[in-house]
């Protein structure tokens, strides 16, 4: 049959090939077009349906089973497997077999109770040949990973969160270097944290597990990947430190490459310097070395067979033609300087090209490139026959077998699209001639050449702090807005903390800054790296919270890209931040370096040519794009990608050096701003102050249901108070005022009373059955009892106070929740001995009496009220006295004798 057949090549870019029967379930790859050149094509009924189908005349390819199959045994389906790989100080736990069969590759890995599914799937018809490999990634931390639900309306997981999208970029970067050209197959690596134990971060482990999921697919690629993170702890480096230890380190470097070769790297740090950063490199590949060596047996007992049939790159001929029309053209081209002009010429010229060969006959839009090859015919062979010739509509009955015979020439036609891809190819391979040979780049700089660079700070006239930086056709618009903790950047993440960012930068590329139209939304994958990138780079030049207590926002909107926009955005970043007053420790710039591995190809000595401050071409068109941010003499981020198999050590050490010398050139640039950074705050920036109370006190602030907090931003027009558990306070405010205001209210909540301190003329701000509250300080109030207002009885408070009224008081007692009790009665001068009490005599038959007492020639005494006092004197004879002495009216009051005087102070005081 067909399928115990050779192996049939056809070399039109969009069929495919019959894979090599190395598998016992082996998938036959055939395109419609080829399918129909076999004459007795209606014996073939499973085939044939395939084809019966209506596509609109597009042509497809498929991937369907050989007619005949070999019987599976119990030993070819895919068995369970385990493995144990070492991993830093500790070993992972590798499972395939178990999870997800259906998958082209699937693996679970563990590390401690952490455990990372990974798998990888294939479509089975490809797309149209393109220049970018149809690779998507997925990376989801399901929160019941942790034993949470999501903590919005809808309890589920939903669109990918910022750290989300940063793990799929690290899972990305590394694998498609390692993907062979010309596999146009969708491929989409899913990656789920099915479980978290806090301690051991799933970010480097997802990494790994994705590069061992596409170790045993049948995805064609070069070599395993495998991932690690170094962290630097007390001069010591630790591969794949836990979330404590990374807590002290200065170095978080996540590493990423083959048993050979680093294909990428990422991370920041606290100004470290080249040579550390380099140590922990070599660290970290030696780490995912013994990695690679243990995927590398577990494929072989559990790969599958690669597709490495499916692969169809552009015929070499074609590469012949396009440079024979835009060989010299190119060469002029390429030495435009602007972006603008030479890529329009670029397209230009394409589309001279395409006409030209189309013209010539080598091209047929939407049509499948046709051989020149001898292709076989069917015939039938019967070793004990004669051989007999199958005519045309004849099948005979019996075996059919395949005869080769000559057809008839016809010229090689070329797929449009494939006429592109070559010379796309074709001019990255004369920018990095141009390079190499002649020294010179596209705009006449030399290799460590930096392009002209100007900037200027408070170019918008209401922000915080803003600056315009430019460096050759990259602009990045930056904005610094200042605010307080409600402005802050809320994070919802696994660990379940309500954390929150004090800084954070929102990286802006919209499509009018290369000049095209596009669409605008949400920000992109891109947007989110490049940004998190110089936000990084930006971290470790701001001061403490303690020394600058605001939230800090920085806006960096891209308004010309041509390279290096990401490191821009560090640039313009750093001069914002010092004309919003931000007293950063020392300004950083950043720079994109670029590099040309293969120089003998155009003549060079073989050394890998490094490139300074790359341009939007040099980095399509080169091997590297490695970013480095810092200041003079250190790092404080930097981020690697690789588009070839890797580089070696030297070579990144090299391009650190360089990058070095080039942030000096553009910090001394940056140094002669124009206008330069006011550094100091904005009269539009918010102001903040910062109090320390008492942590006991911080209730009073609040006060019940946060209404004392409420009311006094109602009353003085501050912003935002923000209160801490340690006690400290934070005002936020527009205008010195308000401020001066809140901080004389707060003052006097949380001051702290001295027993024996006298206030006057406070107001009485309540009145109770048990006595009045009285406003000590604005906003602190106590409580003078009823037995306190007054030196004698009273019934109620209200008969003689009321609210609004001011008095004196003292204060006598602090209770333990600070509670404070007043006086009145204790700042009342002691009572004359000769007037009594105003206490009532409760065994009085009759209210006391008020006389009117006249002195002679003298005034008048107004309502001396006089009570009823026992004597102890012998009782007078006479019948008109009684047992108690009245002042008769008109009468005026004279002194006692002693044992009187006597008897009324005893009698006084036993009151």
């Amino acid at each position: 049959m067909l399928a115990n057949s050779p192996s049939l090549t056809h070399v039109c870019p969009h069929s495919y090939t019959l894979p090599s029967y190395h598998s016992k379930n082996c998938k036959l790859l055939l395109s419609a077009s080829a399918l129909s050149r076999f004459k007795p094509f209606k014996t073939l009924p499973s085939l044939n349906l395939l084809l019966q189908r209506n596509f609109h005349g597009r042509k497809f390819n498929f991937r369907a089973l050989a007619e005949t199959q070999v019987s599976e045994s119990p030993q070819d389906a895919l068995q369970p497997h385990s493995v144990k790989i070492p991993f830093g100080d500790r070993h992972i736990l590798v499972e395939t077999g178990h999870m997800g069969r259906q998958a082209s590759g699937a693996v679970t890995v563990t590390d401690g109770e952490t455990m990372v599914y990974t798998t990888v799937c294939l479509a089975d018809i490809p797309n149209e040949p393109s220049d970018f490999y149809p690779l998507s990634v997925n990376y989801q931390e399901r929160f019941s990973a942790a034993g949470r639900t999501s903590g919005g309306f809808f309890k589920r997981e939903g669109r990918p969160k910022d750290h989300e999208v940063l793990v799929c970029r690290l899972i990305d970067r590394p694998l498609r270097p390692t993907m062979l050209k010309g596999f146009y197959h969708d491929t989409q690596v899913l990656s789920w944290v099915l479980s978290y134990d806090g301690l051991h971060p799933p970010d480097s482990l997802a990494i790994t597990a994705a590069g061992i999921a596409v170790a045993l697919s049948e995805l064609p690629h070069t070599k395993p990947i495998a991932g690690v993170r170094v962290g630097l702890v007390g001069g010591k480096y630790i591969v794949n430190p836990t979330t404590k230890e990374m807590e002290d380190s200065e170095l978080d470097l996540v590493l990423a490459g083959t048993d050979s070769a680093i294909l990428m790297i990422e991370g920041y740090c606290n100004f470290l310097p080249e040579e550390k950063l380099l140590l922990a490199v070599e660290v970290g590949q030696d780490a995912v070395q013994k990695i690679c060596k243990e995927v590398e047996t577990l494929v072989e007992k559990c790969g599958k067979p690669k597709m490495v049939d499916a692969i169809k790159l552009p015929p070499p001929e074609l590469y012949r033609h396009v440079e024979e029309i835009a060989g010299d053209e190119l060469v002029h081209i390429l030495q435009i300087k602007k972006k603008i002009p030479r890529r329009k010429a670029l397209a230009s010229l394409e589309e001279k090209v395409v006409d030209i060969l189309t013209q010539r006959g080598y091209v047929g839009k939407g049509g499948a490139a046709l051989t020149v090859e001898t292709e076989p015919d069917l015939y039938v062979d019967d070793d004990d026959e004669d051989e007999e010739v199958v005519v045309d509509g004849e099948v005979d009955e019996g075996d059919v077998h395949i005869k080769p015979s000559p057809r008839i020439f016809t010229p090689l036609l070329f797929a449009e699209v494939d006429v592109k891809l070559v010379f796309k190819e074709t001019t990255s391979k004369y920018l990095r001639k141009r390079i190499v040979e002649g020294g010179r780049r596209s705009d006449g700089r030399t290799p460590e050449g930096i392009r002209p660079i100007s900037s200027r700070c408070g170019f918008l006239p209401r922000a915080h702090g803003s600056a315009l930086f430019t460096r050759g056709e990259t602009q990045s618009l930056a904005v610094v807005t200042l605010g307080d903790k409600q402005m802050a950047q809320r994070i919802d993440s696994l660990d379940g903390d309500d954390e929150s960012k004090r800084f954070y930068l929102q990286y802006s590329f919209p499509p009018s800054c290369v000049g095209e139209a596009g669409r605008v939304g949400a920000p992109s994958r891109r947007e989110i790296g490049h940004g998190t990138l110089a936000e990084r780079a930006l971290e470790p030049i701001l001061p403490s919270e303690d020394e600058f207590p605001y939230t800090i926002r920085v806006e960096s909107n891209i308004t010309e890209s041509n390279g290096s926009s990401s490191m821009a955005s560090v640039c313009g970043g750093s001069l914002a931040l010092q004309d919003a007053g931000v007293p950063i420790r020392r300004p950083v710039a950043g720079i994109a370096m670029g590099m040309v591995l293969d120089t003998k190809e155009f003549g060079g000595d073989g050394t890998p040519l490094i490139l300074s401050d790359i341009t939007g071409s040099e980095d399509a068109s080169g091997d590297m794009d490695f970013k480095v941010a810092g200041n003079d003499d250190c790092i404080t981020a930097f981020q690697m990608d690789i588009k070839v198999g890797g580089i070696t050590l030297p070579v990144m050490k090299q391009a650190l050096l360089q990058a070095k010398e080039g942030r000096k050139l553009i910090l001394a640039e940056m140094s002669k701003c124009l206008p330069p950074p006011s550094k100091k705050l904005s009269r539009y920036a918010p102001l903040i102050h910062v109090m320390k109370v008492r942590p006991e006190k911080v209730n009073l602030i609040i006060g019940s249901g946060g209404k004392t907090v409420r009311q006094i931003i109602e009353e003085t027009g501050v912003e935002a108070i923000d209160t801490q558990d340690d006690g400290t306070v934070k005002i936020t405010a527009r205008d010195l005022v308000s401020l001066e205001k809140s901080k004389v209210i707060i003052g006097n909540l949380t001051m702290v009373p001295i027993i024996g301190d006298t206030y006057r003329n406070r107001e009485i701000k309540s009145i109770a059955p048990y006595g009045v509250f009285v406003e000590i300080v604005p906003g602190r109030e106590g409580l003078c009892h009823i037995s306190e207002l007054s030196p004698g009885y009273l019934s109620k408070a209200e008969d003689v106070f009321k609210v609004g009224d001011r008095i004196d008081v003292k204060l006598i007692e602090v209770n333990e929740k600070g509670q404070l009790r007043l006086s009145r009665r204790a700042l009342i001068p002691d009572a004359d001995p000769l007037v009594p009490s105003t206490k009532q005599n409760t065994n009085a038959k009759s209210a006391p009496k008020k006389f009117t007492s006249v002195a002679k020639d003298g005034p008048v005494e107004e309502n001396v009220e006089l009570t009823k006092v026992k004597s102890n004197a012998p009782k007078a004879t006479s019948k008109g006295n009684s047992e108690e002495d009245i002042v008769p009216p008109g009468k005026v009051v004279k002194s006692r004798p002693k044992t009187e005087s006597k008897a009324i102070s005893s009698a006084s005081n036993e009151s």
